[in-house]
């Protein structure tokens, strides 16, 4: 019996998008325990509950998974702020969950800042993410005539903040996180402003 045959037998109908959704959530749980350089594609695959080969059928390679952790990364940070927006939330609710997402994925996002100078398709799904940030910014603060680059702008301070404040650099320094939080408040308020 095939396996998609055994698999419909056991009343489990198998399902395309579950093995790419299973392997991508488990490369984010790899890439975030063990960085770009200590995941290969048989781990992700086993802890997708996968045999190896079958990463294969679904990414070129481990760059390829890489990405589309990213953009997951990037739809869900969006989902969760989109609904911030929609509630009217506090500008400070807003940076407390771009800080938590970040530090949920603080290892994946250090590989994501090694791998977009280092490798040049990283480079290439960073910048379209950043350019579908852009556009949903515009969108968010209903200016649409808005430049872009003042929009990039904020997008790489509040990226930068985010990043350091979850790193601890200022702890780092022997400074509180007051002053960064304030400053990546400021960011995000000039970037939604109407």
């Amino acid at each position: 019996m095939s396996d998609r045959a055994s698999s419909s037998a056991r009343g489990a109908a198998p399902h395309p998008e579950g093995t790419r959704d299973r392997l991508v959530r488990a490369a984010a749980a790899e890439f975030n325990e063990s960085g770009f350089a200590g995941t290969d594609s048989n781990r992700i695959a086993r802890r997708a509950g996968f045999a190896p080969q079958t990463f294969y059928r679904w990414f070129k390679d481990k760059t390829a998974i890489f990405i589309a952790v990213y953009e997951n990364w990037e739809r869900s940070e969006r989902a969760t702020l989109e609904q911030l927006i929609a509630e009217g939330a506090p500008t400070e609710r807003l940076v407390d969950a771009v800080l938590s997402h970040h530090r949920e994925f603080r290892v994946f996002r250090r590989a994501l800042r090694a791998l977009a100078i280092e490798d040049p398709a990283v480079r290439a799904a960073r910048t379209e993410s950043r350019r579908r940030q852009i556009a949903q910014i515009k969108q968010w603060a209903g200016r649409a005539a808005i430049n872009d680059g003042d929009i990039a702008t904020g997008l790489l301070q509040s990226e930068r903040l985010a990043d350091a404040l979850v790193e601890g650099e200022m702890a780092d320094l022997g400074l509180g996180e007051d002053s960064a939080r304030r400053a990546l408040a400021s960011v995000i308020e000039r970037l939604l402003a109407p």
